[in-house]
């Protein structure tokens, strides 16, 4: 464990964040940019907490699913204590709050009395250039505390947060405790199931790992677990007092308790005073890549948990300086691009598009970035998700675009993928076991072959130019060859397939999906000239140019271009040409881009430019690149500012969505996803500040390890694919002991599986809301050392053997999907397996099977590796 390094409080703290806030905005006003929801914690999908107000008293802090994970911060002045966040108890007052800005890596807001004022900062330190830091799942709560009548006061603070934080539900049970580490006063809190990985999908929250709260021991810092409202009530009454340290309190659910901190901060008068609390967690494990699990990034090296806490308290100085600084250069540079109300945007979007994601570490400790399509399937690592969000991954160099690209593309390049064009996911976070999205690996139904293929190759064009070389390229050229020669074939008039705007449907003729693979082209031959192939590149240049001529001639519709070539009447934005200026590929002329922006301004809403003319939504996303097609500043301007004033309008006070209503400024769906890294689009059109950002790369990866290689399975006990196994099963709620495994479950009716009303192999009809179902299994011999249960749930799962709970799983699959489990639940005999599944709407369906996992032989490798 790294030594910690006591550091005294940042008495310098208030001023400079002051400074800081002067120098990016005008003091708060009647235009003041008002977010729909304030991000406090913003790490990764599981580790993300918002404010969903204006004040952040006024109601309870929320995971960006909406689903409560509550904190509070209360602080006592001369006895009266005041709560800055937290909705409850109402007996203790509010403080005033004056103002919060975002910022990059911070949020910043300012509470004051007569007598005092106080500054609430979180920072998460996401400083792009540095990926053992931006890995880390930590951010700091700063409480800065100045006297405004000259008069001493005595200060002291208090900080909890829920075992809500560390749970999918508020009832589900956890257990705390508080590990000794040196300086600090820590709490740590978790589930007692610790189903690692247990569970996939998109309105889940973490349910494995530990939540850590964590402070210096300098303050007469007290650490405390207890019912929230008595703990702070207890403080408002009393201060720092010691209290009830035992754990006997455990196991207890989630909501119900609290790990709280208490700090003394001493006198305030002529000096502030100041106090940092930690707040952060680690997942264990974080991503499942061909059924091979993966540490998070800043474990590479053999950190545990108690080495991330102390060097994030030992740095904490360096690091708000450090963030204080990116964030002030960045805004400056957002500002001069685009205007105050183009970087409040951006600000808001840098938080939010990194915390869709998370970087994990492969075999050879290089870094993997896996991002999380929030709040639409929950499928990980999507090309037309990451197409979008790769702006700001751009801008900050090349470690962090490769290390998006370096998992899709070894999937891309495996044996599994058979199709002529690029994928579109790696599966349902946080497993990437292979494409699940449409027909999957097995048809071409629902596909998006032009879209992907057409993201990939400029994506990697972009990179080319960046680095001013194709060695990376070169490492998957067979694919980037084959998407060209399919965009060559299949790409200047589309024929009915979906694009990213999937959500419209399937559309034949797509003019801007046939503007990205134009310059998806251009982007191949650009590459192709850079590598040396000067008659491959010059063919398909040749062949940009002509498509690109043809384009202009089938697309034109008297003041602007078509939707679909063969729609007159209709129009889009044409977001995907922003390449054709980005890369200098020269395919269409300036007239184009002047053409479209001349009617979107005539043509766009009070809060914004619809998609295309089918509706008056929009995705906001498209909208900032689509502002930037002519780099003028007016037309940037006239395009930015009703997307500002959507996002201070929006009646729905959820993490920045894409996806909304240009007329009402209602949000149509799409919460929190990291597409909204495509705003800072605008910074890559200057050359100087690209190249600024991107060659401050301090990790700069290279040697990424294979695809790793999905384990072969065994069938130990069978599905009811292709037998017809005997269960026990109820569909009236049974007793509370029923999956244990000497519960009598004579009473039950009996019937072969699997159980269901359409889908699967039906055996036994099933059309009731719920079913538990018990079955007894023999192991033949010792049990396997890998085991993985293969189930159908349709839809909430949970899974008992012999009476401990293995799988607790949301949602529904559309077939069997494997979990390993740990092989200690089972034992040589006889096993009871029990099993829950709840029904709400659609099919239904549950079946399960047991594999004997084994490593692949080498001569059965399903990779063909291109690695780096």
């Amino acid at each position: 464990m790294m030594p910690l390094k006591f550091v005294q409080s940042n008495r310098h703290f208030a001023v400079v964040v002051a400074s800081l806030v002067m120098a990016c905005f005008a003091t708060a006003s009647d235009d003041a940019f008002r977010p729909p929801a304030v991000p406090l914690i913003a790490c990764d999908p599981y580790f993300s907490v918002w404010s969903q107000a204006d004040k952040l008293w006024e109601v309870p802090t929320t995971h960006w699913t909406g689903a409560r994970h509550r904190m509070a911060a209360i602080v006592r002045v001369d006895g009266t204590a005041y709560r800055l966040m937290g909705e409850s108890p109402q007996t203790i007052a509010a403080m005033q709050q004056r103002s919060v800005r975002v910022n990059p890596t911070q949020t910043i807001y300012e509470f004051e009395t007569k007598s005092i004022e106080v500054t609430l900062t979180f920072t998460t330190p996401s400083l792009p250039y540095d990926l053992s830091i931006i890995s880390r799942p930590t951010t700091y709560l700063d409480c800065n505390v100045a006297s405004r009548d000259g008069k001493p006061h005595s200060i002291e603070f208090y900080f909890d947060a829920r075992g809500e934080l560390a749970s999918d539900v508020g009832d589900q049970l956890v257990s705390g405790s508080l590990p000794k580490i040196d300086g600090l006063k820590t709490l740590e809190v978790g589930t007692d199931t610790q189903l690692i990985l247990g569970r996939s999908g998109d309105d889940i929250r973490i349910d494995w790992g530990y939540l850590y709260v964590s402070a210096f021991d300098h303050f007469q810092t007290v650490a405390s677990f207890g019912d929230a409202d008595t703990l702070r009530q207890q403080f408002a009454n009393d201060g720092v007092i010691r209290t009830d340290e035992a754990a006997d309190r455990f196991p207890a659910k989630a909501g119900d308790v609290a790990a709280a901190i208490t700090m003394s901060l001493g006198k305030t008068s002529e000096q502030p005073v100041s106090c940092t609390t930690l707040i952060a967690y680690d997942d264990l494990y974080s991503i499942e890549f061909m059924k091979s699990r993966l540490r998070p990034y800043w474990r590479k090296d053999g950190w545990e948990a108690r080495d991330s806490i102390s060097a994030a308290m030992n740095e904490h100085d360096e690091l708000i300086e450090q963030c204080q600084s990116f964030d002030q250069e960045l805004m400056a540079d957002l500002t001069a691009a685009g205007g105050r109300k183009y970087a409040e945007i951006a600000a808001l979007a840098y938080r939010q598009c990194l915390a869709a994601g998370k970087f994990v570490a492969d075999e050879n400790g290089q870094p993997l970035q896996f991002c999380k399509e929030n709040h639409s399937n929950g499928c990980i690592a999507t090309s037309d998700v990451f197409y979008p969000m790769m702006p700001q991954f751009l801008l900050f160099g090349p470690t962090l675009t490769k290390s998006v690209l370096v998992p899709f593309m070894e999937y891309a390049a495996s044996d599994r993928w058979k199709f002529p064009y690029a994928p579109h996911d790696l599966g349902t976070y946080p497993k990437a076991n292979g494409q699940r999205y449409g027909g999957g690996e097995r048809t071409e139904d629902g596909q998006m072959p032009v879209e992907e293929s057409g993201n990939l190759l400029i994506l990697f064009g972009a990179l080319t130019q960046m680095e001013n070389s194709t060695e990376f390229a070169e490492n998957y050229w067979t694919q980037l060859k084959q998407w060209a020669n399919y965009l060559e074939e299949k790409g200047f008039d589309p024929e009915n397939q979906l694009c990213t705007d999937d959500f419209a449907g399937h559309m034949a003729h797509n003019v801007n999906l046939s503007a990205k693979a134009i310059c998806g082209l251009g982007a191949y031959a650009l590459m192709c000239e850079k590598r040396g192939l000067h008659s491959e590149s010059a063919h398909f240049l040749n062949v940009a140019r002509n498509y690109a001529k043809q384009w202009m001639q089938a697309a034109r519709d008297g003041d602007h271009y078509r939707l679909a070539f063969d729609r007159e009447g209709t129009w889009s934005q044409k977001y995907n040409l922003v390449w054709d200026r980005l890369l200098g590929l020269g395919l269409f002329p300036s007239s184009v881009a002047e053409t479209e922006m001349a009617f979107y301004r005539k043509t766009q809403n009070k809060f914004g430019l619809p998609l295309d003319n089918r509706s008056d939504y929009t995705k906001l996303d498209w909208v900032l690149w689509t502002a930037t097609l002519t780099q003028d500043r007016s037309d940037f301007d006239a395009l930015v500012e009703p997307v500002h004033e959507f996002l201070s309008s929006t009646p729905q006070r959820t993490p920045m969505t894409d996806w909304y209503y240009t007329s009402t400024a209602k949000k149509v769906g799409f919460d929190a996803r990291p597409v909204v890294g495509g705003v800072f689009l605008q910074l890559l059109y200057n050359d100087k500040v690209w190249s600024k950002y991107a060659s401050r790369d301090q990790t700069k990866s290279s040697g990424w390890a294979p695809m790793p290689v999905a384990p072969e399975r065994i069938v130990l006990v069978p599905t009811s694919e292709n037998s017809a196994p005997t269960y026990s099963y109820t569909l009236v709620e049974p007793s509370n002991a029923w999956f244990e495994a000497d519960f009598d479950d004579s009473s039950w009716r009996q019937g072969p599986g699997g159980f269901g009303n359409q889908d699967g192999v039906v055996r036994t009809r099933w059309n009731t809301a719920n079913i538990w179902v018990r079955r007894d299994i023999e192991i033949v011999g010792e049990v396997p050392q890998r085991i993985a249960i293969r189930i159908w749930h349709d839809e909430d799962a949970k899974m008992y053997i012999n009476g401990k709970l293995v799988l607790s799983l949301g949602g529904f699959t559309t077939g069997y999907e494997t979990f390993e489990i740990d092989p200690n639940v089972l034992r040589s005999g006889i096993n009871t397996v029990a099993i829950s599944c709840r029904q709400s709407t659609g099919g239904q369906y549950i079946d399960f099977g047991i594999d004997k996992l084994e490593p692949k032989a080498p001569e059965q490798s399903d990779l063909t590796s291109n690695s780096p």
